[in-house]
């Protein structure tokens, strides 16, 4: 499991949008999680990968439903 001190969950987003084909781009995944009502800008995803915003429990849960992958994964919980 990774360490506690890193900011796991935007490593992992940036992971799964770099392994979709074509890779994902940051709009294009603001703009899916938009369609799930879930409001975070292109720069708000750059911030989440970067770790300087942190993600809510409901944007977890939409961010592993857009890009394919478990919550569990997405918090480092599960390889």
């Amino acid at each position: 499991m990774a360490s506690k001190s890193k900011n796991i969950v935007g490593e992992r987003v940036k992971q799964a949008r770099h392994k979709h084909k074509p890779t994902l781009t940051q709009d294009e995944l603001s703009a899916k999680l938009s369609r799930l009502g879930v409001y975070v800008d292109r720069a708000g995803i750059a911030k989440i990968e970067t770790g300087i915003r942190r993600v809510v429990d409901y944007e977890i849960t939409a961010l592993a439903d857009v890009l394919g992958v478990s919550v569990a994964w997405l918090l480092g919980t599960k390889e």
